[in-house]
């Protein structure tokens, strides 16, 4: 049986290494504990968190042991990596809301059963702490001259990087150092963004405390130009069906471009690799089948098998495949609304962000309305688009909604 470190490595999830000797061998000889750091700082993870906790479930499934930390302290001060501007401060209320809601959606991933899985808030922790002790403790092994060179920080330094902010590589550090000693963890695994942050907890346990500490980074979810995917135009992909509903999710990755395949079915599906290989070697039209696996498999992770089936359901439906189309995403107005303009109902309605929006999907001839294109910005609806109590919206070639009226 392969080891979980030649399945990682073979599905294109590994990036970064502290110590890559050390790691294989403790991984292919030995059960460890690792964690995986989630600041909560909205109330949904999104696609970006969706690798990491393949990342982290696939670990579980070798017989590892996750501890899932939510950032309750960390997210009171905000993650500077990756960021050119100060995270928005959030209220206690706020973060323990996300707190809650975050953790339903992890409990669909990871397996917390008694002696499978951990999870943990840092505000235990971190919240309590004396500021002049901590620093004497801590502080003492940080180098400013090296936290300064670090990429989270450097990035930043143009704009301002708030003293605030500045702590928050050694919270990340004290979180490892705070694992190790609770729970016998003994690497940090994350997004490769988080290495300047990981590389600081594997030092600190290392020079504390003498004790063996790794990292080990995934590669980050971005598609054949480089760019981060999860992106659609009404923002982030998220895992709540209430922010992105389990048809858009499942649209968002039937429609991945043809370069993206492979990687997707490796990083965000438990399909063996061989099927995977299989399938993205398909060519011409028939790479859409592969797509409609990508899509039905991860709607089917996040949302459940019943959801899957719907939005594909709904797909097929759209594109003549003699499905029905009640379970395609549907938006309810009221009769008062009849005979506005088009563009006015749809920024209304969210189908659209804004009235901008749709007239640039107008100009683009991007929009169209029972699949007729909409030319004129000003066109109204009127009670002859309703056929059968129904007007359909197209948005570019694949993206449909419903309006019915009350």
């Amino acid at each position: 049986m392969e080891s979980v470190y030649q399945s990682l490595m073979e599905r294109g999830y590994i990036k970064q290494f502290t110590h890559e000797e050390e790691i294989k061998e403790l991984l292919e000889k030995e059960k460890i504990t690792f964690y995986i750091g989630f600041d909560p700082t909205a109330d949904s993870l999104h696609v970006g968190h969706f690798i990491a906790l393949m990342f982290m479930a696939h670990m579980q499934r070798a017989g590892h042991r996750p501890i899932a930390l939510i950032g309750g302290g960390t997210a009171m001060i905000g993650d500077p990596s990756g960021k050119t501007d100060m995270r928005k401060m959030l209220t206690k209320e706020e973060i323990n809301h996300n707190v809650e809601s975050i953790k339903k959606q992890m409990e669909r991933f990871i397996d917390f059963s008694e002696g499978k899985a951990i999870m943990v808030n840092n505000a235990d922790w971190l919240l309590g702490l004396n500021y002049v002790e901590f620093i004497r403790d801590i502080g003492v092994h940080f180098s400013v001259n090296r936290m300064l060179s670090a990429e989270c920080f450097k990035q930043r330094m143009e704009k301002g990087l708030s003293f605030l902010e500045f702590n928050y590589m050694l919270m990340q550090a004290y979180d490892f150092f705070e694992l190790n000693k609770r729970y016998g963890c003994i690497a940090e695994l994350g997004g490769d963004d988080q290495w300047s942050n990981m590389i600081a907890g594997v030092e600190l346990i290392r020079r504390k405390v003498q004790k063996p500490a790794y990292a080990m980074t995934c590669t980050l979810l971005t598609n054949s130009e480089g760019k981060k995917m999860g992106k659609t135009e009404k923002g982030a992909l998220w895992l709540d069906k209430e922010k992105t509903s389990p048809y858009d999710f499942y649209q968002y990755w039937r429609n991945i471009d043809d370069a993206d395949v492979e990687k997707c079915l490796s990083l965000l599906t438990f399909l063996s690799m061989e099927e995977v290989k299989r399938l993205s070697s398909l060519e011409g039209s028939q790479i859409n089948e592969a797509k409609k696996v990508l899509a039905y498999e991860v709607t089917k992770l996040v949302h459940g098998e019943e959801e899957a089936e719907r939005a594909k359901t709904a797909a097929e439906a759209l594109f003549g495949a003699g499905g029905n189309m009640e379970n395609v995403p549907t938006v309810t107005i009221s009769r008062d609304k009849i005979n506005l303009p088009l563009i006015d109902i749809l920024a209304d309605t969210g189908i659209v962000p804004s009235k901008g929006e749709a007239k640039r999907l107008i100009k683009q001839n991007g929009l169209s309305l029972n699949d007729d294109k909409v030319t004129d910005a000003s066109r109204v609806l009127g009670e002859e688009d309703f056929k059968e109590g129904i007007a359909l919206i197209r948005k570019g070639k694949k993206s449909y909604h419903k309006i019915v009226v009350e």
